[in-house]
């Protein structure tokens, strides 16, 4: 599990294509790293959103495996080499929950249609699939690459957010553009209570 809030951007270093699979390799970037940070074998990362499995670890970053089913489902098959990413180690069970829940599992992919400056922030419209638009509510909890966003509103094709300075500082929207496929991943929470309303439903 994670909480959205992003450790450290990254850059991808290279994509070994392996039979339809692929080993990747991100260099660390500004992600705590090294001695003190601990970080072990088999342990999960969250690249843009999505929980990878470290499989092999040096002192300049760590390679991970993605299945066909994560390259055809996410951004990660179509990122270019150099390209920033955001990075976070697997939450501890003492960490505070700064964010909101997040399993790196993504839902969809959707695309950033524009931004703009507000004040110091900024404001941000994202297209969703329809099929997790249903999911999306304002006020609500939504992972974009990685990151946890409040959702400012709602549309028939996606939604808004606002993002602080420090959030554009510290993770890859600072290299962000129009027209990019972004990561999605809604709040567990809506799944859940979608699925109870189902089986309330199917008793009643």
């Amino acid at each position: 599990m994670f909480t959205g809030l992003i450790a450290g951007v990254g850059r991808l270093a290279s994509r070994e294509m392996r039979g339809g699979d692929a080993r990747l390799r991100f260099d660390i970037g500004t992600l705590p790293w090294g001695k003190a940070a601990d970080v072990r074998m088999g342990e999960s990362i969250s690249v843009n959103g999505t929980c990878l499995t470290v499989v092999a670890i040096d002192d300049a970053g760590f390679e991970a495996d993605a299945s066909n089913e994560t390259l055809a489902l996410t951004t990660l098959g179509d990122l270019h080499i150099g390209r920033a990413v955001n990075l976070e180690r697997a939450m501890l069970p003492t960490d505070r929950l700064g964010g909101h829940l997040v399993s790196g599992h993504v839902d969809g992919v959707g695309a950033v249609v524009h931004s703009w400056d507000d004040g110091r922030a900024q404001r941000w419209v994202f297209e969703a699939p329809a099929s997790l638009r249903r999911y999306i509510a304002a006020k609500g909890s939504i992972c974009v690459d990685g990151v946890s966003l409040t959702v400012n509103a709602v549309d028939d094709r996606g939604f808004e957010v606002a993002l602080v300075p420090h959030t554009i500082a510290h993770t890859a929207f600072g290299e962000t553009k129009p027209g990019d496929a972004v990561n999605l991943e809604v709040d567990m929470l809506a799944r859940y209570v979608e699925r109870l309303m189902k089986e309330r439903e199917t008793h009643a």
